[in-house]
């Protein structure tokens, strides 16, 4: 007997909202944690572990925005010094704050502006998103962006709820982190600032008595930060009188060159890969909320009304009691009165349904980040996070439990995708994927770690200066180029790396070998065999390899 209602107490607080959300949080942080060094650095990661590492060991750090804000750098060499230098450790801060995600809207629940299916389907979705998933286990910035959008739209809603100076300078922190971390948090803080003003002049939202102190304490919190990250903590003062030209003049360049370019809608294609039950979902939640079938309906109504209209010259009773009615009176207002009223923080709030006026900002964001990473020439996988976050607010929107169902079922897409593209131990051919190392590099490692001098004579070696530094970095010769045969006799080296694309037909008393260096997932080739390639995942897939020439033991033939 004690058994069963043992069992039932269980079950019963299990499926609680808060049992539900706390098992959300731990297969949150199952999926960021587990096996955190299934597969080697990506390309971008192995650069950013060595700039840290170089941080750490030599103190060298100075801003360029080809490697974006200090902030990954300073945080992962502070992470290193604690816990030593590896893979893992070098993707422990990304995956802490992919998973925090989840608990941040627990907040944005206690507000009301998410009833609890809302909040547990929401949560269940960064959970288990694949694009979620995979750049909360990769080092690389995005996540951090992700993660102070989260925290400064919690600072900016308690804010204005509770009317309190601290909320002010958490927002400003999440804005001066944010900005060191990467140069498109300012397209946040427009979103959001853009928003804002909406809700001022709408009345939707009062501005404290004391909204200027606050306004100048949080700007004074974030330029702070930034002064201090960017200008390496005074050692390069220099940096915060041409870093942010030098940032803005970088960017823009390459929007133009359009690098890693594609289509503007190639996110869709994206979302359409790996995101299907959210996308679907965010579409139905925009539906509901510009409430399609009520306009429908009026619409036949009208119709219908006007089919059986009064003739000219003729006029109903309502019609007749309204054009005799007085027109209501209401005191002339002009915009400078209207304005002084809004900064002075005064003037009639109007109610708001909180969580229509949430999804109505979710929708604004989704559909602005939507538009810009089109506009955007540079398009890269990671920025799919920036676009993923509101439409998952907009996927949440009334959730019913029949909806909500579909949701849960619809999740199982989302688990299948991840597992694929975060825990398979071998190259995949995914978009997801860019210019990451492959795993064939492991055999590489071995044949390095066997020998005692190692000639790279070539350009295309990362990632081998961060899995061969300290004590290790120096059997390898880095030449950066293919160099004369003499050369590599006369180093007596007993391994030999070369690029494929400049490399040698042989070398005597050497043994060749060709390996997969990095792979990357080709839209142009694939281009138009898209919705082949979305059920059989067989793409066509660009690399760059490695020819590696081995020393034949004396007495041995090649």
């Amino acid at each position: 007997m004690k058994a069963a209602v043992f069992a039932a107490r269980f079950r019963e607080r299990l499926l609680s909202f808060e049992g539900l959300f706390l098992l959300i949080l731990l297969v949150t942080i199952a999926l960021r944690f587990y096996s955190l060094d299934l597969k080697l650095f990506h390309h971008d990661e192995a650069i950013h572990a060595w700039f840290s590492y170089r941080l750490l060991t030599e103190g060298v750090y100075m801003y360029d925005p080809m490697y974006h804000g200090p902030f990954l750098y300073y945080v992962t060499a502070g992470i290193f010094s604690l816990l030593g230098d590896s893979d893992l450790v070098g993707r422990f801060f990304p995956a802490l704050l992919g998973t925090l995600l989840v608990p941040l809207l627990y907040p944005i629940y206690r507000l009301g502006y998410l009833d609890k299916k809302q909040a547990i389907v929401a949560a269940l979705f960064l959970a288990v998103s694949p694009n979620m998933v995979y750049f909360s286990r990769f080092l690389r910035n995005d996540i951090f962006i992700a993660f102070f959008t989260m925290v400064l739209l919690v600072a900016l809603l308690y804010y204005f709820e509770r009317q309190k100076a601290q909320y002010a300078l958490i927002a400003g922190a999440a804005i001066g982190f944010g900005m060191s971390a990467k140069e498109n948090m300012p397209i946040i803080v427009l979103i959001f600032g853009a928003y804002l003003l909406y809700l001022v002049w709408t009345q939707k939202v009062r501005l404290p008595k004391r909204w200027i102190r606050d306004l100048a304490l949080g700007a004074f919190v974030a330029v702070g930060i930034m002064a201090v990250l960017y200008s390496s903590f005074g050692a390069h003062p220099e940096v915060l009188m041409d870093g942010w030209l030098r940032a803005i003049e970088h960017w823009t360049s390459m929007h133009q060159a359009q690098r890693l370019g594609g289509p503007p809608y190639i996110y869709i294609l994206l979302f359409l890969l790996y995101e299907v039950p959210i996308l679907i979902l965010a579409v139905v939640g925009f539906l509901q909320f510009v409430d399609i079938s009520g306009i429908v309906s009026r619409w036949r109504e009208r119709r219908a009304g006007n089919a059986g209209s009064p003739g000219e010259g003729e006029e109903t009773e309502a019609e007749a009691t309204r054009m005799n009615a007085a027109p209501p009176v209401e005191p002339a207002q002009g915009f400078k009165d209207r304005l002084r009223e809004i900064l002075s923080g005064g003037g009639e709030l109007r109610p708001i349904d909180r969580q229509k006026e949430f999804a109505r900002f979710a929708i604004f964001w989704m559909l602005l980040s939507l538009a810009v990473y089109a506009y955007i020439g540079e398009k890269v996988p990671w920025l799919i996070l920036h676009q993923l976050l509101p439409m998952i607010f907009v996927a949440a929107y009334m959730m019913t439990t029949k909806k909500a169902i579909v949701a849960v079922a619809a999740s199982a897409f989302l688990i299948v995708m991840t597992f694929h593209v975060a825990f398979t131990p071998a190259d995949i051919n995914e978009p997801i994927v860019q210019v990451q190392n492959s795993e064939d590099l492991r055999e590489v490692f071995a044949k390095i770690d066997a020998a005692d001098r190692v000639a790279v004579a070539t350009d295309s070696y990362w990632p081998l200066p961060w899995y061969y530094r300290g004590g290790s970095a120096s059997k390898l010769a880095y030449y950066s180029e293919k160099v004369s045969e003499p050369t590599i006799y006369g180093g007596n080296f007993d391994l030999v790396i070369t690029h494929d694309g400049d490399t040698y037909p042989t070398l005597d008393g050497y043994v060749k070998e060709t390996y997969r260096l990095n792979y990357w997932f080709s839209y142009e080739e694939n281009k138009d065999r898209v919705l082949e390639y979305y059920f059989l995942r067989d793409g066509k897939m660009g690399s760059r390899n490695l020819e590696v020439f081995s020393k034949v033991p004396a007495g041995t033939t090649a």
